[in-house]
């Protein structure tokens, strides 16, 4: 996709963002948002899958919302199957992150190991990758850092932890994604 399109569809990316983010949770929505979100390990635990939704764009863990009638892990397995073509065994409850601000939400997050299939993008997800995880991309959303470094503690009891997206994060959140369309304008 060139430049000029990446930057033509933000308007309209953001407005449905800013609704999503702003206007829904307040007004529409009557319970709490819950969803749920894997730090994919490769088998030697040195990589972490991330990927790049359609929508607004920054590297994250793949993950989404619960379907009526599914547990937590088997709306990971089935969003994780979706986002990335690859089958996780879903592991230790990493912890809870309980976020106020833009679009309130818990993101109960799992370690997740691959078990079987071939890593390929979606329609949701144009872009997935293993990284290091000692050399996680610049352009890794802010709110994916700290459960990232919980599952990489491994600590026996499951984290539960609070943060505010306000106002700056928002903006750091935005940079990511004009630099991920200049950066992907140019590849394409």
């Amino acid at each position: 996709m060139g430049r000029l399109r990446a930057f033509t569809k933000i308007p309209r990316t953001y407005l449905r963002t800013a609704w999503w983010g702003l206007v829904a949770p307040r007004f529409s929505e009557h319970e709490p948002l819950v969803v749920v979100q894997a730090v994919v390990l490769s088998g030697e635990g040195e990589e972490i899958l991330l990927s790049v939704r359609a929508d607004v764009r920054g590297w994250e863990l793949p993950g989404g919302n619960l379907e009526p009638g599914e547990t937590a892990k088997q709306a990971l397995r089935r969003e994780v199957q979706e986002e990335t073509g690859l089958d996780v065994e879903v592991g230790g409850h990493v912890g809870d992150y309980t976020r106020t601000g833009f679009r309130p939400h818990v993101a109960r997050v799992f370690r997740c190991r691959v078990r079987e299939g071939e890593l390929r993008p979606s329609r949701e997800t144009p872009r997935v990758r293993w990284w290091s995880v000692g050399e996680l991309p610049a352009t890794l959303f802010s709110w994916y850092r700290q459960p990232i470094a919980d599952a990489l503690a491994n600590e026996p009891n499951p984290a539960a932890r609070s943060d505010h997206q306000g106002v700056a994060v928002i903006a750091r959140a935005v940079a990511i994604d004009l630099r991920m369309r200049w950066i992907e304008g140019r590849e394409g």
